[in-house]
Order: C-alpha cells, then structure tokens, then sequence
C-alpha cells in the first residue's frame, strides 16, 4: 500500500510500554478483572481470576498521544506505527465523507497502542483477545504484537493485511454510529452460531473495511497483491480455520465471527461494490 509516512493521525494514542494500572492485588492488578476475550476482531466482557503470569511485564503509567510528537523514536516499530496511524487517518477521512454524504454525523474514533494489557471502557484489555473496538469509549486497541502473529504464526503477512485489521476495526465504529451495534444487543434469540448475530455483525464490518478499500482503490493507494493481503487474513481468522488449527475440529454452533470462506466473500463483496448499502448482512441467507 502507498502511503506517505509523515502521515500523522491526531487520533492516535500510544501507550506502548506504559501499562494501563488496575486496582488492589498482586503488583497492584486486581485478581478478578473484567477482561476483554474475544478474538479475532471481537470483544465480550467476563469476569476471570488473573494471575500474574498472563500479566506479567505490564507497567504502571498514563497515555500518550502520539500525535504530539512525544518520545519520537523511543520506541521499536516506528514505520508500523506511522503506517497505523496514516491507515487511521485514511479510514476516519473516508467514513466522515461518506457519513456526512448520508446525512449522518461522524465522531472520530482514537486507536491505541498498547502492550499486553490496557484500561479500556469496556474493562480490562488484554493483549490475548486480538485487536478489538470498544463502543462505549469508540476506540479500537491494537497491541502490533498481534501482526507478527498474524503473519509468522497465521500465515498472513503484508501492509494490507494489516492496513485490513484496522479498517474492520472502523467498521464496528461506524456500526456504533449507526445504531446497528446497540439494535443486535438487544436482539433476542442466539448471538453465536453460524447464523447468529454476532456473525453478521463481524461479516458487516468485514465489508465496510471492503468498501474503505475501494475507495482506497479509487484513490491509487492500493498496489499489486494488496487486495489478496487482505483475503489471505480475512482467510486466516475464520472460525472454522482458527478451531480446526487448535483442536482439530470444527463446531459452527459456536461461531461468532464466520468462515473463512464467509469473511473473504463479505470483504470482496465490499470492494467490488464499494457501496456500503450491499454489506447488509442481517438480511442476507445464505451468508
């Protein structure tokens, strides 16, 4: 992908390094913690004992806007995080365009940075749960630990699969803008499952981030092979290949972000159309 590296996003917060704090306990975590733990690209809030082993290495500090130039290059990864926040930037731009297009107002969303764990509004965040969006603070939380994940343990390399990661995110955001989030909350019948809301849920945000492709198409920002990038990785978080790469089997009763085959068509579908209007997943049978 193109993209100028001077490129700033005021929206980025990077709190790398510097921990998110908690409450009384061991090293001042408490042990019963609301964690964030669903992935890939997903969040739900439980309550679990943490020890200090899944914690371990978290520091105590604030945050840290990265826009403010602060602490420039004190840190590893620099061109991943000025190719985040230019990706951020891109998405945000594309999204209030066309929000404001359909009448409808657009709140930037803030990304941030973290490693290993962070204080989130929706509770605890840990690093374990994949990149996830928090509707009730609207900012999405990367640890880029996760895209060397991505691309040694899944297979999935590429600036594209990583620029994907971020554009999904988004498009929970504008799913909160929408009211669509809060509209499946209050569904009744079985999130999880094949069929299930929160599978549409996941594959609409999968076609938004399409739909941000195109247009990142449009505008002669994509290169040869991105395109299958963003495929492979959509590929590679399927349900079914993610349960099959852990225990050998496949249970769709206990889906809650789709196939593989699913999210790379949805994702398709989004760039070949570039219309968000055709990522209307609740309504759509088969997926």
């Amino acid at each position: 992908m193109r993209f100028d590296e001077g490129h700033e996003s005021p929206d980025l917060i990077d709190r790398r390094g510097e921990g998110g704090g908690g409450g009384p306990g061991l090293g001042g975590i408490a042990p019963f913690l609301p964690l964030l733990l669903r992935s890939r690209f997903g969040w739900v809030i439980i309550l679990a004992f943490v020890g200090y082993s899944v914690l371990k290495g978290i520091g105590v500090g604030g945050t840290h806007n990265a826009a403010q130039g602060t602490h420039a290059g004190a840190k590893p990864d620099s061109e991943l995080v000025h190719f985040v926040a230019f990706v951020l930037d891109d998405t945000q731009s594309f999204w209030e365009h066309e929000m404001q297009a359909r009448g409808k107002p657009y709140r930037h969303a803030k990304l941030v940075l973290f490693t290993d764990a962070t204080q989130t509004g929706c509770g605890y965040g840990n690093a374990a749960t994949g990149p996830f969006y928090c509707p009730e603070d609207e900012r999405v939380y990367i640890d880029l630990g996760f895209y060397r994940e991505l691309s040694e343990r899944l297979g999935a390399g590429g600036d594209f699969a990583q620029a994907y990661v971020i554009a999904h995110e988004m498009g929970h955001h504008i799913q909160k803008l929408l009211g669509t989030s809060a509209r499946v909350s209050g569904l009744r019948g079985p999130s999880e499952g094949a069929s299930g809301s929160s599978v549409r849920l996941e594959l609409q945000a999968d076609c938004y981030a399409g739909v941000w492709a195109h247009s990142a198409a449009q505008r002669n920002e994509l290169e040869n092979g991105d395109l299958e990038e963003a495929l492979n990785a959509a590929a590679a978080i399927g349900d079914d290949r993610l349960q099959r790469q852990a225990t050998g089997t496949v249970s769709p009763e206990s889906f809650t972000h789709g196939t593989s085959a699913q999210r790379g068509r949805w994702l398709h579908r989004g760039y070949d159309t570039g219309n968000m209007d055709q990522c209307d997943t609740f309504s759509a049978n088969p997926l």
